[in-house]
C-alpha cells in the first residue's frame, strides 16, 4: 500500500543522516552524492532507497521523482574561513549551482518546499553577497523564504551552528511565521544580512516560527566511552606535548581537573594563535559539557582530542567515530564505515540529526501537508 506520508529528494546526502531526521514524516524518493564511500553508507543504512552516486551537475531532471521537499546541504569549504572564504562560486561549494540547476529544470515538477543547509560563514561570505544570490534566486523563482541559525548543541551536547534556509511555494499554513525575528534562531549576523537584501528580495522573506526545545539533558560525558581500546591511547610523551602547547588559561583548567580523582574528560582542538605577532599553535580545553564541532578529517583539519583524568593522571586520545555519531544525533544501530576515517568522515561532513528532526516536525511537514504533520512513525 502506497505511503501517505510525502517524499523528500537529497542532495550532498552524505551517509544520509537527514534521511536518519526526516525518518517516519517523509518517504526518501531519491539521493545524490559524489563520493562513493558515502553512497555506500548511505545504502548499508537504507537498503531500499534510491541512491546515485555522481557529480550533481550530471543528473538529469527527467529521470528524477516528483517531491515534496528538496533537502541540499552542499560542500561548506569555500565559505568557511578554513577554506579561505572563496565563495558561492568557488568549486566545491559552486556545487550549490548544480543542484539550482535541476531544480530549475524540474520545473513545474519541482519540489514546492527546498531546505539548504551550510555553516553560518554563508551569511558573510563576499561580505553578505552570496547569501544573498541565493535567497535572491529562490525569491525570483517564486519562492517565500526565510532562515535560521540553529546551534545543534540545543540538542546534543555539540557546538554546531549551521544556517538553515527554507523557502516555499505556495500556501503557507497558519501559525509558521512569525511577525518578528525570534533572537533563538535569528541571531543579530542572521538580521544584518536580511536588512542588506534588496527591497525586491526583501518582499519575499518570512520569519519562520519554532518552538523552542526542552533544555537538553546530555553531556558530552554520557556519550563516550570510558573503557575503549587500549590502542587508542597516545602516549603519555604526546599528553605532556599537548599539554605544553595550553595557555596558562587552559593549563589551570587540566590542574583543576587533575586535583580531582573522579572520571573526567575535556574536549581539546589544536588551534593556531597569533600572540604578539607570530603564530602558535595552542590546545584548548572545555570542561562545559559540550564537544566542540566535528569536523570531517578530509584536508587536514584538526581532530577532536579527548583528554581524560582520573586519580591524577591524564590521558589523552581522539574522539571515536562511534562517539562522534552519538554527538550528531545518530543511535549506535547506525552502520558506519567500518575505516575510523572514512566514519569520521561521513559523520564530520554530516549533519545533526536532532536538528533535522525538529525542522522536519515543526515546519517541513506542517508545510509538506497544509498543517496537518502527521506523528512520525
Amino acid at each position: 500500500m502506497p505511503s501517505a506520508r510525502p517524499s523528500f529528494l537529497e542532495f550532498f546526502a552524505g551517509g544520509g543522516m537527514a534521511h536518519v531526521g526526516l525518518d517516519g514524516r517523509f518517504d526518501c524518493a531519491f539521493a545524490n552524492d559524489l563520493d562513493a564511500m558515502k553512497c555506500a553508507a548511505y545504502r548499508a543504512n537504507f537498503p531500499d532507497a534510491r541512491v546515485e552516486q555522481g557529480d550533481v551537475w550530471n543528473l538529469h531532471a527527467s529521470k528524477l521523482p516528483t517531491a515534496d521537499l528538496a533537502w541540499a546541504s552542499f560542500p561548506c569549504q569555500d565559505l568557511s574561513l578554513a577554506g579561505g572564504r572563496r565563495g558561492l562560486n568557488a568549486p566545491r561549494s559552486g556545487a550549490f549551482w548544480g543542484f539550482w540547476n535541476v531544480i530549475t529544470k524540474l520545473g513545474d515538477r519541482a519540489p514546492k518546499t527546498i531546505t539548504i543547509e551550510n555553516v553560518a560563514g554563508l551569511l558573510s561570505s563576499h561580505n553578505g553577497r552570496d547569501f544573498a544570490a541565493l535567497v535572491t534566486e529562490l525569491a525570483d523563482a517564486g519562492y517565500r523564504v526565510g532562515a535560521m541559525l540553529i546551534d545543534a548543541a540545543l540538542f546534543s551536547p555539540q557546538s554546531r551552528q549551521r544556517l538553515f534556509i527554507i523557502a516555499h511555494k505556495g500556501r503557507i499554513p497558519a501559525g509558521l511565521v512569525a511577525d518578528e525575528a525570534d533572537p533563538l534562531y535569528h541571531p543579530p549576523a542572521l538580521r544584518a544580512a536580511v536588512a542588506a537584501m534588496s527591497d525586491t528580495t526583501h518582499m519575499a522573506w518570512v520569519w519562520w516560527r519554532l518552538p523552542h526545545p526542552v533544555r537538553r539533558n546530555a553531556d558530552l560525558a554520557s556519550l563516550l566511552d570510558r573503557k575503549p581500546p587500549e590502542s587508542v591511547w597516545r602516549s603519555d610523551a604526546d599528553t605532556e606535548k599537548l599539554l605544553g602547547q595550553m595557555a596558562p588559561l587552559h593549563r589551570a583548567r587540566v590542574d583543576a581537573a587533575l586535583a580531582d580523582p573522579n572520571w573526567n574528560a575535556g574536549a581539546v582542538f589544536r588551534r593556531i594563535r597569533i600572540e604578539h605577532g607570530e603564530r602558535h599553535q595552542r590546545a584548548e580545553i572545555r570542561y562545559d559539557g559540550i564537544a566542540g564541532c566535528l569536523r570531517t578529517p578530509a584536508g587536514g583539519s584538526s581532530k577532536q582530542l579527548l583528554l581524560v583524568t582520573e586519580n591524577g593522571r591524564a590521558r589523552l586520545r581522539p574522539l571515536l567515530s562511534r562517539e562522534a555519531a552519538r554527538l550528531m544525533g545518530l543511535d549506535d544501530s547506525y552502520k558506519l564505515p567500518p575505516a575510523e576515517t572514512n566514519a569520521l568522515k561521513v559523520v564530520g561532513d554530516g549533519v545533526s540529526v536532532p536538528v533535522v528532526r525538529w525542522l522536519g516536525e515543526h515546519l517541513l511537514a506542517p508545510l509538506a501537508t497544509g498543517g496537518k504533520a502527521r506523528a512520525a512513525a
